[in-house]
């Protein structure tokens, strides 16, 4: 279960929610979760790596797709608006700096 979560927000004021730390969605239902947050790419690259794998990469996904979805979000221009949790832990786990 994810440990803490940052909520995110653009310059067109879309806020986005994120959790940090181990994703059991993604453990239970695969790809799913990427492509319900609208992150295209990722839910290609673990669509195609769990063919591959006969489903063995879901192990590996569960664990870090979280922190890739938030550097995705970083990437897209989304600032940091609030967080809830331990800020040095979500630091660490997310390998991202928070401001506030």
């Amino acid at each position: 279960m994810a440990f803490a979560h940052i909520t995110f927000e653009n310059k067109s004021g879309v806020v986005k929610d994120a959790p940090v730390g181990f994703s059991w969605t993604t453990f239970f239902f695969g790809f799913f979760p990427a492509l319900i947050r609208g992150d295209w790419m990722w839910a290609l690259i673990m669509f195609v790596a769990y063919w591959i794998t006969f489903g063995i990469s879901g192990i590996v996904f569960a664990f870090i797709y979280n922190r890739l979805y938030i550097q995705g979000l970083l990437k897209k221009g989304f600032k940091v608006r609030n967080y809830s949790g331990s800020k040095a832990l979500i630091e660490a786990k997310a390998q991202i700096k928070l401001k506030k």
